[in-house]
């Protein structure tokens, strides 16, 4: 149900209202102004903050999908999570295998 100044759009994966998009964005905001702060302020040690900081960037990966690519488990939502998924991992196995050849290249040249 929406209110009377809710802007609603009908669109594949169920309804996307304007607060959803607001809810998302100011939780964005947040997420990386934190993130941000964390840098800044350097309140963590480096270890404890790479984690941190990649703790946050996961958690900003997932109100993205949720609020902005509406990503969910609905019949319709499922037909934009497969994708999304194997999306993922294509992305990590480049990533991976570029890591790995990368390690091995530097390996390799200093023994």
């Amino acid at each position: 149900m929406s209110g009377p100044h809710e802007t609603s759009i009908e669109h594949g994966s169920g309804q996307k209202t304007l607060s959803s998009y607001i809810i998302g964005f100011i939780l964005c905001i947040i997420l990386t102004l934190i993130s941000f702060g964390l840098v800044e302020k350097r309140m963590l040690s480096d270890t404890y903050l790479y984690l941190g900081l990649a703790g946050l960037a996961v958690i900003q990966l997932f109100v993205q999908c949720i609020c902005f690519l509406r990503l969910n488990c609905s019949p319709e939502g499922r037909w934009n999570l497969l994708p999304f998924l194997f999306s993922i991992l294509i992305i990590s196995i480049l990533v991976g295998g570029s890591l790995w050849i990368m390690y091995n290249l530097n390996y390799n040249m200093s023994n």
